[in-house]
């Protein structure tokens, strides 16, 4: 996603009451299309409640929504919800309808040729792990809570939508479970071309899924922003409180080692700078903190040597044959993040 991207949603100044009470306020926000926002805030706080006025689920009692550039009042709800891909926490996947079968819903119809339906359908549970010849005949009730969800993603990409809407897709998972899914969620290549809006109340999910935070309270928009920005330029007091607790596990997730490298010694540099043919044992700089730690503390991690020193891209000695690298420890990395994060905390 880029800059000059065209906008797949934009809201403007949405509001919403119940009786008395004020669910949302005066929301307004621009999404541009291929970006992942993530909706976040305590329970009660407006969140699902937004995201279901995008597609019409809920009707604001102020504001408007354009989708794709045309105002969603413009068109029939029923034909809005289907070019628009919903994941709930309750999957809501039919009982009496295979695993099959329930993927291929929405493609039956909008009229697609039971063949096209079939390829769909067996190419999107291949991608999601769960394949065909063992799981597209059985029925929901026969699937673990993950296989549900996963089948309940499936669903919703199967008639490749550009926009993909998901209230609490992982809420009802177990935490070992919701962190595997979580995991495949962000390297589904079908995501990565998509526009994406998702509520959670998981701090560590929204740093790990989102381009963009939305943080909310009462209703009201707190900050709209990046990760980093959110967790380092905080714009109220509320922000900062909200993520206090988890913050370092935070900052570790939101740094990445391009933010770190300049903070390794010179000498490291020089005493270790070599050139490697092969890429699939490297860690691109595009990588987490956390993922490094995790590539460095495990027996199988990535190994250059017999002091299985994982090894990082640099961006020196590069030639069509050959990129340079330098082995890294993890003292040396934790340094350098060390240093990173009192640069960032007083910029």
């Amino acid at each position: 996603m880029t800059s000059s991207s065209p906008l797949a949603i934009q809201a403007t100044q949405l509001s919403k009451r119940y009786g008395p009470h004020a669910v949302v306020q005066n929301v307004s926000f621009a999404l541009p299309a291929g970006e992942t926002l993530v909706l976040l805030g305590p329970s009660g706080c407006g969140k699902t409640t937004l995201l279901r006025m995008l597609n019409r689920l809920v009707e604001p009692d102020e504001g408007s929504v354009a989708v794709q550039g045309q105002d969603v009042r413009t068109q029939s709800a029923a034909a809005l919800r289907r070019g628009i891909g919903y994941v709930i926490q309750q999957v809501g996947l039919l009982p009496h309808y295979t695993v099959a079968e329930n993927v291929g819903v929405v493609p039956r119809l909008l009229g697609q040729e039971e063949p096209q339906v079939a390829a769909r359908t067996e190419e999107l549970l291949r991608r999601l792990h769960l394949p065909p010849e063992r799981f597209a005949g059985l029925y929901p009730h026969q699937l673990s809570g993950g296989q549900q969800q996963r089948v309940g993603l499936a669903r919703a990409l199967a008639a490749d939508p550009p926009i993909i809407l998901l209230d609490e897709p992982f809420g009802a998972l177990d935490p070992i479970t919701r962190a595997s899914i979580r995991r495949e969620f962000r390297e589904l290549e079908e995501l990565r071309r998509k526009t994406v809006v998702l509520v959670t109340h998981d701090v560590t999910e929204a740093f790990e899924l989102a381009d963009r935070i939305m943080l909310l309270n009462a209703g009201q928009v707190q900050q709209l922003g990046t990760p980093k920005e959110l967790l380092f330029r905080p714009a109220n007091e509320f922000v900062r409180r909200f993520f206090d607790a988890e913050k370092f596990s935070l900052q570790l997730r939101t740094l990445r080692l391009a933010d770190v490298m300049t903070y390794i010694p010179n000498e490291v540099h020089n005493n270790s700078l070599h050139t490697y043919k092969s890429a699939d044992k490297v860690l691109p700089l595009s990588v987490t903190i956390q993922e490094a730690i995790e590539a460095l503390s495990s027996p199988s991690g990535l190994q250059t040597s017999a002091e299985e020193e994982a090894v990082v891209w640099v961006e020196a000695g590069n030639s069509p044959s050959a990129t340079a690298y330098i082995s890294l420890t993890l003292p040396q990395l934790m340094t350098a993040f060390g240093r990173a994060l009192q640069d960032v905390q007083t910029a």
